[in-house]
């Protein structure tokens, strides 16, 4: 009977041998479970982090177009302002030069000698000065704003 408890054929032997493999797959199978479940789990979580970030985005595109939308306007007025200053310019040189003339003529008329020759001839210089730095000022805004 000692040659029964030690002959690995036996079937009781069998048993027990059998018996430690069911004990290991199932900590292996609980843990399979486990990893699957987190996986689905992580799954999901980036599935929801995919959604958010596209929601995200696409608020985000739709305030830049609304921001560029308020900039073109902008810009737009402010041209239409600058024009307007421009022609308000030309007519306030217009009339200054009328005057001008007209006190020349008055002058001449009265026989006084008219000193403003020099002086006209200095005004028209500064005006065109002033001129050229608002065309050259709007040119640079135009090429800072082509580039964006």
């Amino acid at each position: 009977m000692a040659d029964q408890t030690s002959d690995s054929t036996s079937p009781m032997a069998l048993v027990s041998a059998s018996s430690p493999k069911k004990e290991n797959t199932n900590p292996v199978d609980s843990k399979l479970t486990e990893l699957s479940e987190s996986r689905a789990e992580l799954l999901n979580r980036i599935q929801n982090l995919k959604q958010d970030l596209q929601s995200w985005r696409g608020k985000l595109d739709t305030q830049v177009q609304v921001y560029r939308e308020e900039l073109s306007g902008l810009k737009k007025t402010l041209n239409l302002e600058v024009e307007q200053l421009r022609e308000e310019f030309k007519d306030l040189k217009t009339t200054l030069n009328q005057q001008q003339d007209d006190v020349s003529a008055s002058l001449k008329s009265l026989g006084l000698q008219d000193n403003s020759k020099d002086s006209e001839g200095q005004v028209d210089k500064k005006s065109e000065a002033t001129e050229e730095k608002m065309e050259a000022g709007l040119s640079d805004e135009n090429a800072k704003e082509a580039e964006h």
